[in-house]
């Protein structure tokens, strides 16, 4: 495609493309998984199962395209600039991302195979924090593909919500199992697929900090109960 910043620039494009693919797949299998708890559907479960394999697959082609790109560029006379530079280290990033939320997806179904023919309901906020981080993951993904960092930001502020759910969840088990009506394994399971969501909530806040970054250069981290912009070291090079 030849050593010029253009055409490197539509690599990185083509990888972001694919990572695109990878994190709607992402989102489906975490959908899927999490409709699957309240039909108690192992159909569905087994067949999120089965598609880890599918992110897996692309998750090392992406990581062997960035390196072919990285080889090419050290090869190469051509100065991509800082931006460009930004792009590669982001795609490296949600690649890893989406990959463990797929890995989570997974665990989310693994459980409901072990909870098999036990259908006791679980608290009506489990469906709320499973339906708020759908839709989390949903904005991640469309804010990595526009690169969009005010969708970004609304991701990061987010997560808190997740969290409190996550705990009216755990406090609404605790007394289902005190009042006799939800055995202390079937909290046990819905526990572990709580903390599943917390953890997709995380990804999810972490590909959004990196877009924030491939777009503006900008470092965002979680300081004393917010999400604060931190100023950056030295002034923003060529190319941003």
């Amino acid at each position: 495609m030849g050593d010029t910043a253009e055409a490197y620039a539509a690599r990185i494009a083509t990888i972001r493309s694919d990572l695109v693919v990878q994190g709607v797949l992402a989102r489906e299998m975490t959908e899927h998984a999490f409709d699957a708890i309240f039909a108690r559907d192992l159909d569905v479960a087994r067949k999120v199962i089965a598609r880890d394999d599918e992110v897996d697959r692309v998750d090392l082609l992406v990581e062997q395209s960035v390196v072919d790109l990285l080889v090419d560029i050290a090869r190469s006379e051509c100065d991509i600039g800082a931006g460009l530079i930004r792009e590669i280290l982001v795609c490296v990033k949600v690649n890893n991302e989406l990959e463990r939320i797929a890995d989570a997806a997974t665990s989310v179904a693994e459980r409901i195979i072990e909870l098999a023919d036990r259908t006791t309901p679980f608290p009506e906020t489990a469906r709320v924090i499973t339906n708020s981080v759908v839709g989390i993951l949903r904005d991640a993904v469309v804010c990595f593909e526009r690169f969009d960092p005010e969708r970004a930001k609304v991701v990061l502020r987010c997560e808190g919500t997740v969290l409190k759910f996550a705990e009216s969840t755990a406090r609404a088990a605790e007394e289902r199992v005190a009042a006799g009506s939800m055995s202390a394994d079937v909290a046990f399971h819905l526990h572990a697929i709580v903390h599943q969501c917390e953890v997709i909530a995380d990804h999810c806040t972490n590909i959004a900090e990196q877009v924030i970054y491939a777009a503006t250069g900008v470092v965002v981290r979680h300081t004393g109960g917010a999400w604060v912009e931190l100023p950056t070291s030295k002034p923003a090079l060529d190319g941003d």
